[in-house]
């Protein structure tokens, strides 16, 4: 009788045990192994934190990791991707890389090329209206920025008639919006984090931006800049190829990231004020048990073998 209960004592010890390892999240987290790469892999930027400013820092790997371990609720710095788009004869037709590992998977976050706009499946195209990423994306910034709702208001102004349609005041804005390089001004992402749900493996990426577009688009855009609305948010565009699929990610909503680049080469007192949150579907990550699990599983099977040899040394 004394044996049997030992017996059961045992075998629900080891079932707790091999329950506790099939319960145990998996320890998953932020981008691991940062890498900066592309054709244009010299075009970066590394923004670290200085009270409530990002300030720049030397572009080392070592900065690139640390500057990415933020989130949502605590942004921190971030890596500028293709960090010369604004600048004159920029190639368009290279981009900038952030690699790296994340729950066991790799991972490219890249900066957007020419290509990566204007494609249309059998070439390229920057007209409005062609069947390509930068006419879907402009339609929503359109919306976005505040120009659809105002569009009787810019109807009056450029003196055309109440029935004029709503199509002619899209295509005049993208042909505005492309003369200042707006579509390459929108490919060079901020990337702040990386990070992944160890539970549904949802892969969330900070893109640290303007809280108030208005702000950095209005002198650029003339008397069309006079009809957008106060306070527009719009992140730049991140291209993520992840699991063998990529994807263009982007937000038209911002939270305030309490940080402004504020002080340095370049700064402006403003950028850097929203992050932009995006996100994928990932794989989870596979679960790991504890140290402390299979210690536990180990003692048990020490205790059983104990067991086992005592009763030999009895026969």
């Amino acid at each position: 009788m004394k044996m049997t209960f030992q017996k059961l004592v045992i075998g629900a010890s080891m079932a707790i045990g091999v329950s506790a390892v099939a319960t145990v999240p998996a320890q998953a987290g932020t981008l691991t192994g940062a890498t900066i790469g592309g054709t244009a892999a010299s075009d970066y930027l590394v923004y670290d934190v200085s009270g409530n400013s990002t300030v720049l820092v030397p572009n080392t790997q070592t900065n690139v990791q640390k500057v990415l371990d933020g989130s949502a609720a605590n942004p921190t710095g971030n890596v500028e991707l293709r960090a010369t788009t604004e600048q004159s004869g920029f190639d368009f037709s290279k981009n900038t890389t952030l690699s790296g590992q994340i729950g066991g998977q790799s991972i490219i976050l890249s900066s957007l090329t020419a290509t990566d706009w204007f494609s249309t499946g059998s070439g390229l195209s920057t007209s409005y209206g062609a069947q390509n990423f930068a006419n879907t994306w402009f339609n929503q910034f359109y919306n976005a920025a505040g120009l659809a709702a105002n569009e009787s208001a810019i109807k009056s102004a450029l003196g055309l008639p109440s029935f004029t349609p709503s199509s002619l005041l899209r295509q005049q804005a993208f042909n505005a919006f492309f003369n200042i390089n707006g579509f390459q001004r929108s490919s060079d992402p901020n990337i702040s984090y990386v990070s992944q749900n160890d539970t549904t493996g949802e892969i969330k990426i900070g893109l640290a931006g303007h809280y108030n577009l208005k702000e950095y688009y209005a002198p650029l855009l003339g008397s069309l800049g006079n009809f957008l609305k106060n306070g527009f948010q719009a992140s730049e565009v991140v291209k993520v190829t992840y699991n063998g699929k990529t994807d263009f990610l982007y937000s038209f909503s911002a939270t305030a990231s309490g940080l402004t680049n504020s002080t340095g080469i370049g700064a402006d007192g403003k950028s850097h004020s929203g992050n932009y949150e995006v996100s994928i579907q990932g794989l989870p990550p596979t679960a790991v048990p504890e140290p402390s699990v299979i210690l536990g599983l180990l003692g048990v099977a020490g205790i059983f073998t104990t067991r086992r040899q005592q009763k030999k040394a009895s026969i």
